[in-house]
């Protein structure tokens, strides 16, 4: 403001230079990242990763899934028909002037509708060559996405995140139009390695991040993670033992019953391309507590051939449950502060290439604030010029 005499950009001048300089402000943001290591505020390998769905420049209206196709041509359907019907019901009835209005207006509604079924039809062309059978019309990237509320949704983007543990500052952050957060860990995880240059990296996530193949790949990586699983199977809700009432003896590649039986190693298949493991006994039939464990002729259970990096997971879990609690301060943190700068608009920019570097800019904006508040202004101003 100084420098230019408080002169002040016209908003396009504003869009222009986001929409040119996108390449730039990116690199400024990881640049700025690079000098709070450089500072000393970031010493610490550990990071809580998350991700958010930030709303798009795209109505709900303009966005058609599958799904949503069938029903807004059911609800057409349902239109053209009520008013042909009504047309029936005119045409047993004396003529009017007052009937003749009522004609006219229901046929221009008719052929408002078969204009709209017409549209539809070439929208359903599109979206089904689209990969994930889905299309946005005024942001092409948009993607519609279910959120924590139910029966809620939004269009627009999921944006990953590693935060800092100590500092709360963010250390990467990605913008994707995947709308699930399953597949995002191992590489959120491994650029906030690359970005720390640390050796190893301590990450701890929710359980929307739980995927086996991810928690490998971040493993092999050497970044160990902490997350809860997610109770997907509905033998615990019918109140019969889980998987986590057996216990595996690995010297003897046996598993114990809870009643005390033991599971031999039967054989090894694949599925959905993980190598699994099968055990069971027959001892099944004659045991006193079948009723409370399976419905079946015997309880079999699957184990991954790397099930001991889940289980070195759910270990460390156990011993630090407060870890939780830690993620969840710091990584609700920022994405709280940055959508209530933000506005309800959200983002303001098209695709996902301008999206990003919108985001860059956000993330810059949150983290210089954050280090003023860590440093003060004079002191920040002293290391940056240094």
């Amino acid at each position: 403001m100084w420098l230019t005499g408080r002169l002040v950009p016209d908003h396009k001048t504003i869009a222009d230079f986001r929409k040119d300089n996108g390449r730039a402000i990116r690199q400024v943001c990881v640049r700025f990242v690079a000098l709070c290591r450089a500072m000393g505020l970031l010493t610490e390998a550990s990071v809580a990763i998350d991700g958010s769905k930030f709303k798009a420049v795209n109505n709900r209206d303009k966005n058609f899934t599958r799904a949503k196709m069938e029903r807004r041509v059911t609800q057409i359907e349902e239109s053209v028909a009520r008013y042909l019907q009504q047309l029936d019901t005119a045409d047993r009835q004396e003529p009017s002037e007052a009937l003749k209005t009522k004609t006219s207006r229901l046929k221009e509604k008719i052929a408002k509708l078969k204009e709209q079924m017409q549209h539809l039809e070439k929208l359903r062309v599109q979206m089904l060559a689209a990969p994930d059978q889905q299309i946005s019309l005024t942001d092409p990237d948009a993607r519609s996405m279910a959120t924590s509320g139910r029966g809620s949704g939004v269009v627009g983007y999921n944006v990953q995140v590693a935060v800092d543990i100590k500092h709360h500052l963010i250390i990467t952050h990605e913008v994707t139009n995947v709308g699930t957060d399953r597949s995002q860990l191992s590489s959120v995880a491994t650029q906030a390695k690359a970005t720390l240059q640390a050796e190893k990296l301590e990450a701890v996530a929710d359980r929307g991040y739980f995927s086996s193949e991810e928690i490998l790949a971040c493993d092999n990586a050497g970044i160990t993670v902490t997350l809860p699983k997610p109770m997907t199977s509905g033998i615990i809700a019918k109140g019969r033992f889980g998987k986590q009432d057996f216990r595996y003896v690995a010297e003897e590649d046996v598993y114990i019953c809870p009643a005390g039986e033991r599971l031999p190693y039967r054989y090894t298949n694949e599925e959905n391309g993980l190598v699994l493991r099968r055990y069971w006994t027959n001892a099944c039939q004659g045991c006193a507590i079948k009723q409370t464990c399976t419905s079946g002729k015997e309880r079999r259970i699957t184990r991954w051939e790397h099930e001991h990096v889940l289980e070195a997971v759910q270990r460390r879990l156990d011993e630090h449950p407060e870890k939780m609690r830690q993620r969840r301060e710091t990584v609700e943190h920022p994405f709280g502060t940055i959508k209530a700068r933000m506005g309800a608009t959200h983002f303001l920019m098209k695709t996902l290439p301008r999206v990003a570097a919108e985001m860059a800019l956000h993330v810059l904006a949150y983290n210089m604030t954050r280090v003023m508040s860590i440093m003060g202004v004079r002191t920040f101003m002293a290391a940056m010029r240094a």
